[in-house]
């Protein structure tokens, strides 16, 4: 005799979870399934359209100042013309005057995806030569040559930014009628390529960088009085970029630059040397000096030399006081020094060479490290004194520490100009033997494309060795913290 037994409840359970579970992984993989055919769906979808913009040629895309005509992708075209609207605007704040007309652009990726025709024949010959040209015509008064009206038409290949460099022949073409003799065209147009706002640090295209650091520095008569014709070569442009981008931004030539460019926009008849005359020797100086240290992120303004600065001999019991920012290049200390001379020095102070870096003194020796994430941090800041050295006894060519005070010694010569003497070690307390005579400068060593995030300045005393009462040693610093005491040892 069988007895039918009822299920329990627990095990009815168990299968309902059981087959609730299987339920859920069915739905979850047929949703993953779904959701992997539409995202494969929507991949295929972006790549015919991609494929379909491409293959459909040259389109037209504007902005307040343009109109593009070109085979570049949607959004590659949508950034060139953003970079260009705020060139251009950089540039005519720069020069004081907005653009005339719109300016139009063909900006070719590929030549075989344009129509026969639909290029002019010279924009088509430097297109296929890898760089670009702007076709001008303007209407002057036969007067007084004044501009009426002017037309302008950029061609130029998408890459390394020749639509930028184009763009700054239209503007001037439109804006003043001509752009300028050779080495001004073309030097303005290549840092209207690299022109940034609120940046002046040097940012280039690495071939150019590179070219620029490993050849003969070009003599600047030889860029602005030379034989030399526009779309010549990128290595000429490059020689011509330097010094415009010198001149505008170093604060001993800028104020006059401008004006000579409007001077030479406007076809007055001005001259370089009529300009700069008096300053011509140190103009070729500083930049002979701009190209030794080119690199990227370096700042001409922060490299430039003070020009008026009165230098005087050590007499007697005298002694020259100045105060050298880490943040600048080579600084004037006001000595006049004579070769093989000894002079001494003490030094008194701090500075920093990033804003979160340590603070140190002049022979680059940490005085107070950076703060610790929970600010319990206590230092201990030696007075023990530092032993007197003797800045020449290796000739300088001991690598100087991050931070430690550096001399050099600017010399001229009436037939050759100026030059600086080998540099050599200084730091917070010693003496130094001149290596030629001149004028004294100073500087915080750190990498010259690295001084713009410098803080904090150093107070030095100079004096003649062996004249008068001998410099006192520097006190060792003692920050003014109460997280910091001070022991002597």
């Amino acid at each position: 005799m069988s007895h039918f037994r009822p299920m329990s409840c627990n095990r009815s359970r168990r299968q309902l979870i059981v087959l609730l579970f299987m339920a859920v992984v069915t739905f979850s993989s047929a949703t993953l399934t779904n959701a992997a055919e539409e995202k494969t769906k929507r991949r295929r979808k972006s790549r015919k359209a991609a494929a379909a913009e491409q293959a459909a040629g040259p389109r037209n895309y504007r902005s307040k100042n343009f109109i593009m005509h070109t085979d570049l992708p949607k959004k590659e075209a949508q950034d060139l013309l953003k970079r260009m609207e705020t060139m251009l605007r950089l540039i005519s704040r720069y020069w004081g005057a907005p653009c005339r007309k719109t300016i139009e652009c063909y900006v070719v990726k590929d030549l075989q995806k344009w129509p026969p025709g639909s290029l002019h024949p010279r924009g088509v010959q430097s297109i296929a030569a890898g760089g670009g040209v702007t076709l001008s015509q303007s209407q002057a008064l036969l007067s007084n040559q004044q501009i009426i009206d002017a037309d302008a038409v950029v061609y130029a290949v998408a890459k390394r930014g020749v639509p930028l460099h184009e763009a700054v022949h239209a503007y001037c073409a439109l804006t003043f009628g001509r752009t300028g003799p050779t080495w001004y065209s073309e030097g303005m147009a290549e840092m209207g390529n690299y022109w940034r706002q609120n940046d002046s640090s040097v940012k280039l295209e690495p071939i150019v960088l590179q070219y620029l650091q490993n050849s003969e520095t070009k003599k600047l008569e030889e860029i602005v009085y030379g034989a030399q014709i526009s779309g010549d070569s990128w290595r000429e442009y490059a020689w011509r970029w330097a010094l415009c981008h010198l001149l505008a931004n170093n604060p001993n030539y800028a104020k006059r630059f401008r004006p000579l460019g409007l001077a030479l926009l406007n076809k007055q008849n001005v001259d370089f040397k009529q300009v700069y005359g008096a300053m011509f020797q140190e103009i070729v100086f500083e930049y002979e000096f701009f190209i030794q240290h080119l690199d990227q992120g370096l700042r001409s303004d922060l490299i430039s030399f003070d020009w008026k600065r009165k230098f005087r001999k050590s007499r007697g019991n005298s002694r020259v006081r100045v105060k050298i920012s880490a943040g600048r290049g080579w600084q004037p200390s006001g000595l006049m020094v004579d070769a093989e001379i000894e002079y001494q020095f003490s030094v008194e102070g701090h500075w920093k060479l990033a804003k979160k870096g340590p603070e140190l003194d002049a022979d680059g020796t940490v005085i107070l490290p950076p703060p610790t994430p929970d600010g319990n941090d206590k230092v201990i800041v030696s007075a023990k004194p530092a032993p007197e050295k003797s800045a020449d006894a290796n000739d300088g060519n001991e690598a100087p520490a991050a931070g430690q005070l550096l001399g050099i010694v600017l010399v001229y010569d009436e037939d050759t100009g100026y030059r600086l003497s080998k540099p050599f070690n200084l730091g917070r307390y010693g003496t130094f033997t001149a290596p030629a005579t001149g004028n004294l400068y100073l500087r915080c060593h750190d990498k010259w494309n690295e001084i713009a995030d410098n803080s904090g300045t150093v107070s030095a005393s100079i004096k003649e060795q062996g004249m008068g009462a001998p410099l006192k040693e520097p006190n060792a610093e003692v920050l003014r913290t109460n997280k910091v005491r001070s022991t002597n040892k």
